[in-house]
């Protein structure tokens, strides 16, 4: 995000929360795991919002989901994107999170504090 063109910074963090529609009590850690591949499909994703939307390639976007046993208050997704305006930073950046969240093969397994668990994002 360092280039002297960008006159934007849009940035997304996602934070695990202590509750979710799918556990039936308070979550207090997370266990994210991803395909083998995910890596490459982020790239993928990356490059296709900004195919898109950036028809002048004036963005830069970095993103990265953590994957490994996270707990309530720590960091999930970062998404940050340059550009000259601020109009087409937020743009991508709120595409990019949300092609994320469809398209990105991570799984997460929430414990609760009942000491139950249970595991988000399975369907295909």
């Amino acid at each position: 995000m360092g280039s002297t063109q960008h006159g934007a910074v849009a940035t997304f963090v996602g934070v695990v929360r202590d509750h979710d529609p799918e556990a039936d009590g308070e979550v207090v850690a997370l266990d994210y795991s991803a395909h083998p591949e995910a890596p490459q499909i982020l790239e993928r994703v990356v490059r296709d919002v900004l195919a898109r939307y950036d028809h002048d390639d004036a963005a830069t976007v970095a993103a990265a989901h953590r994957t490994g046993h996270l707990a309530v208050g720590d960091l999930a997704l970062v998404v940050c994107v340059g550009s000259a305006h601020r109009a087409l930073a937020f743009d991508v950046c709120r595409e990019v999170v949300e092609e994320i969240k469809r398209e990105l093969p991570v799984w997460k397994k929430q414990h609760q504090a009942d000491g139950a668990h249970v595991w988000s994002g399975l369907t295909c």
